[in-house]
């Protein structure tokens, strides 16, 4: 028996409604605004969901949501990437992935 209340609706709503679509995309390449429009459809919806109370039924976190990539972008005017400070480092994750993460760190 899971003490873990399952998700609705309206918590994944309000998560994707606080996200900015000008955010880069995912690693998976998917936009704020794509899972807006898969949002509107509730059958998508729900699968979503499910997908995040499985995570937590099962007490598993699916190795696709696991993986990043990383992008090192240089700071202007600056030739090399030695040393370390002379660039940005920037982790792009799954946007789905983001957006289950989100609603269980505010239920938490």
């Amino acid at each position: 028996m899971s003490l873990w209340s399952s998700f609705s609706r309206e918590k994944f709503q309000r998560a994707i409604n606080e996200y900015n679509n000008l955010l880069a995309p995912g690693s998976d390449k998917v936009l704020w605004k794509h899972l807006e429009l898969v949002f509107e459809d509730n059958k998508y919806l729900r699968n979503i969901i499910n997908i995040a109370n499985a995570c937590i039924d099962l007490k598993h976190w699916p190795t696709h949501f696991k993986m990043s990539w990383s992008i090192i972008i240089s700071k202007p005017n600056k030739a090399t990437y030695n040393p370390s400070k002379l660039f940005h480092l920037i982790i792009l994750l799954n946007t789905l992935e983001k957006l289950i993460e989100k609603v269980i760190g505010k239920r938490l």
